[in-house]
């Protein structure tokens, strides 16, 4: 199965073997150095909103001698008065330390519900449309440890399965091939605020971050709470690492198990009979990857889980089954599985 993610790591931890550095210590050159190293002499895009993470991030990158050639940019959601200040301050700050600026504004209309959703995926098309005019290589994040920690939880309340527990990779691979590289994922924030207070920068604090409508917003709220219960961001990033090694394995056997049970022939994929000796989870890879290969459209967890748990008992029974899922007809018996378009059907209206 063709992966989106990188298998490098740039972030150093104490899951690593390592020490960690004390988590109020600034972040020094020579721990830059190893932080930035995967990054050297590459054409970067820094995403910087104004915030500590960011403006600490940009501020390590400009001082590296491993830099290559820096832009920066910020996103202008529309969603505050404040936004296009905070920007511009921005912008002072890159050309204080000789890095090139773009403001990147979000227009049009905003959606009513799914805000945190609409604004991430419109911040990354901004941002990978910038990626790609300015000619740079690697789109450089500024997630921390503890953000880490909240994506595995937000995952876990989602009921997400190893792939969203996996939770965010130090390398990933976005449209066009651009990389996106958060150096910083195994850095608490605590570490980047120092930074910047040793180095007598000031940053701004977007009052959404504390706002409870949101969902990142409360789990902040209850960090306090969790970190009693041994669910430190420490911990938390660590699972991540875990589940994102088991994940590894999996997309590593799954890829296998395409090779020798999967084929596609024009507007049909195959799946041999064999691939029902297979462990569920990775029939389920399977079926997944066949939807997806013939542009099938979003598939959640669970709707594909319950199909699949029907696909796979017919094929072992050698009984026939047809389910439809995201616009593809599935039907298996004891030969296996064949994936295709479903047929359209058209709506019974009466005027």
């Amino acid at each position: 199965m063709p992966s989106r993610r990188a298998r490098a790591s740039g972030s150093v931890s104490a899951a690593d073997g390592l020490a960690a550095p004390p988590i109020h210590a600034p972040i020094g050159p020579s721990e830059a150095d190893a932080l930035f190293a995967p990054l050297t002499g590459r054409a970067m895009l820094v995403a910087v909103s104004g915030g500590a993470d960011s403006m600490a991030l940009l501020w390590l990158l400009a001082r590296w001698n491993g830099a290559g050639q820096l832009v920066t940019a910020t996103i202008d959601h529309g969603l505050r008065p404040e936004g296009g200040d905070e920007a511009k301050r921005v912008a002072g700050f890159a050309s204080s330390l000789g890095v090139p600026h773009r403001t990147l504004v979000w227009s049009g209309a905003k959606p009513a519900t799914g805000i945190e959703a609409a604004a991430r995926a419109a911040r990354y098309s901004l941002l990978e449309g910038c990626a790609e005019e300015v000619g740079a290589s690697h789109l450089v994040t500024a997630h921390t440890l503890d953000d880490q920690a909240e994506t595995v939880l937000m995952r876990l309340a989602a009921g997400s399965g190893p792939t969203g527990l996996a939770a965010m990779r130090p390398f990933a691979l976005r449209s066009g091939g651009l990389v996106h590289a958060r150096p910083l994922l195994g850095v608490p924030k605590s570490r980047l605020i120092a930074t910047l207070t040793t180095a007598s920068i000031g940053w701004d604090e977007d009052a959404m971050n504390a706002d409870p409508a949101f969902a990142r917003s409360r789990l902040r709220a209850s960090a306090g709470i969790l970190a009693r219960e041994g669910l430190t961001p420490s911990r938390l990033a660590v699972f991540a690492q875990r589940m994102a090694r088991a994940e590894d394995a999996l997309d590593a056997m799954a890829e296998d198990a395409w090779r020798r049970h999967a084929a596609v022939d024009g507007g049909l994929v195959v799946i041999g009979a064999g691939a029902f000796a297979l462990p569920d989870e990775l029939i389920l890879r399977l079926l997944r990857r066949s939807i997806e290969t013939m542009d099938g459209g979003a598939i959640r967890l669970e709707r594909l889980e319950a199909l699949a748990q029907d696909i796979i008992a017919a094929g072992r029974e050698g009984r026939k089954s047809v389910r439809t899922l995201a616009g593809m007809r599935l039907s298996a018996d004891h030969k296996g599985v064949r994936i295709a378009q479903a047929p359209f059907r058209r709506s019974d209206s009466r005027s």
